[in-house]
C-alpha cells in the first residue's frame, strides 16, 4: 500500500483519521470500529485490508498501530443492534470510536459509501477504503482484532457455539448450535428472525 490515495487529504490536514468497522455480518457478538490518525513517516507497506491479512499479521500489525499511531475503538452491543437495526449501530461504533481518539481529528475518510450519523467531524467516503487508504486501512486492523478478541473470551464464556471457528458467521454449523443450545444473551435476535428455516433444512 501506499500514500497515494490519501495523499490530497494529508496535504490539507494534519490529523488525518482512517475509519473502519468489523463484524456486520455475524450472528452474534458487537460489530466494533477502529479510527486512526496515522503520523507521517508511517511504513504504511504491510498494510492492507484486515481481512486479507493472516491473523498474525494483523496482530503484529496492531501492535505496531496501538505503539505509534493515534488510535480508538468503538463498540455497538448486540441490543443496540437489535434497537437501531445493523446500520445505525454500525455508525455509532464509528463515532465511539472516533470520540475515543486521544486527539480530535480535523477530518475523517470513511469506509465504504456512507457518512455515519452523528460523526462529529467533517468526513468523505472512500468505497474499498480499506485496500487503498492507509488510514482506513490501520482502521481496519484495530476493528478486525479488536473484534476477534472479544469473540475469542465469548467463545470460552460460551463454549456450546465453538465460537473460536466461525466468529460469530453464519455457517451451517453454527445455526446447528444456536437451535440445539439455544439463544444467549450475546445473539443478535434481529439476524435470527430465520432460524427456525435452518431446522427445516436439516431434516
Amino acid at each position: 500500500m501506499t500514500w497515494d490515495e490519501e495523499l490530497p487529504f494529508r496535504g490539507k490536514y494534519a490529523l488525518l483519521c482512517g475509519i473502519d468497522e468489523a463484524g456486520r455480518g455475524p450472528l452474534c457478538g458487537p460489530v466494533v470500529a477502529g479510527a486512526v490518525i496515522l503520523p507521517d513517516g508511517f511504513d504504511v507497506s504491510p498494510l492492507n485490508d484486515s481481512k486479507k491479512l493472516s491473523e498474525a499479521k494483523r496482530e503484529a500489525l496492531y501492535e505496531v498501530i496501538v505503539s505509534s499511531c493515534i488510535w480508538g475503538a468503538g463498540i455497538a452491543t448486540p441490543e443496540e443492534i437489535d434497537a437501531y437495526n445493523i446500520l445505525n449501530a454500525t455508525f455509532l461504533a464509528m463515532t465511539r470510536a472516533v470520540d475515543a481518539l486521544s486527539r480530535r481529528p480535523e477530518y475523517a475518510l470513511v469506509d465504504g459509501n456512507k457518512i455515519p450519523k452523528g460523526l462529529t467531524v467533517p468526513a468523505s467516503c472512500v468505497v474499498k477504503g480499506d485496500a487503498r487508504c492507509p488510514s482506513i486501512s490501520a482502521a481496519s486492523v484495530i476493528a478486525k482484532v479488536t473484534r476477534d478478541r472479544i469473540m475469542k473470551d465469548l467463545a470460552l464464556q460460551y463454549p456450546q457455539y465453538e465460537l473460536e471457528k466461525h466468529k460469530g458467521y453464519p455457517t451451517k454449523e453454527h445455526y446447528r448450535r444456536i437451535l440445539e443450545h439455544g439463544i444467549a444473551p450475546i445473539y443478535r435476535r434481529s439476524f435470527l428472525k430465520t432460524l427456525e428455516n435452518h431446522r427445516e433444512d436439516d431434516q
